[in-house]
């Protein structure tokens, strides 16, 4: 079933993309070659009990850390570890934050040191990619025209778009309906209301954007061992367009 949700409820999942916006900012801060994906996680961890937050991913379905750290060919979900990132690795920092009961969920990719001009541009495309299907989140399109505006432009690009994970809904609860494909057909899927709030995630890949699995069931790499980015933001669906709760251009 598909919720609308409340004034009320809608300022508390804004409330809760603040302080995920605030801990993004801080770990962009903190990404160099020599750091490691654990030390990131028990950072954002910290902060979070810092600001009366949770992690609500941490124990969702048995997933056991704060974040989900995927490093270059790794789509989604990556574990994060004590190896440390090096020069011009990319690496995808996913979290969800749970403030008295209001959820913000996004994803960012994050350069370490100097990349090369194909991961500049993969990051790039993946950025603009969300963006375009931002766009698309107003009251009276549909789904579809989402995934299409993401689907054409980043394949327009040299790039291939994540079909084996989508956004979703989002408040109270962690996943809820409808599911958000990136990719897809104009005018086709739900139709949009105001007050759903969704994620748009795209997962966009440098070759092919099948995927596979590693052996701790979660994380999710590229199966030609393709880089791989994804930027994600939550957005409520109102009558003047899409409001992001975790804009990090506030």
């Amino acid at each position: 079933m598909i919720t609308r949700k409340s004034k009320r409820e809608i300022e508390k999942m804004q409330a809760a993309g603040d302080v995920l916006v605030k801990c993004h900012k801080e770990i962009a801060k903190m990404i160099k070659p020599g750091i490691t994906t654990m030390e990131i996680d028990a950072f954002a961890e910290k902060f979070l009990a810092d600001h009366g937050a949770t992690p609500e991913q941490k124990g969702f379905s048995g997933y056991p850390y704060a974040t989900c750290a995927s490093v270059n060919d790794e789509i989604c979900h990556g574990f994060p570890r004590e190896e440390e990132l090096v020069e011009g690795d990319i690496v995808t920092i996913d979290m969800v934050v749970n403030l008295n009961g209001g959820l913000a969920d996004s994803a960012w990719t994050y350069k370490v040191g100097k990349l090369d001009e194909k991961g500049e541009k993969l990051l790039n495309v993946t950025k603009q990619s969300l963006y375009k299907g931002i766009e698309q989140a107003r009251p009276g399109n549909r789904l579809g025209d989402i995934g299409h505006a993401i689907q054409t432009y980043a394949e327009g690009e040299g790039f291939s778009v994540v079909r084996d994970f989508t956004g979703h809904g989002i408040g109270p609860t962690l996943h809820e309906e409808p599911h958000i494909p990136h990719f897809g057909l104009p005018n086709k899927g739900t139709r949009l209301k105001e007050g759903m709030v969704i994620t748009i995630e795209p997962m966009i890949n440098e070759g092919s954007w099948h995927s596979k699995m590693d052996a701790n069931n979660w994380t999710a790499r590229t199966v030609d061992q393709g880089r791989s980015a994804q930027y994600e933001h939550t957005v409520v669906i109102t009558k003047d367009g899409p409001m992001l709760t975790t804009d990090q251009d506030q």
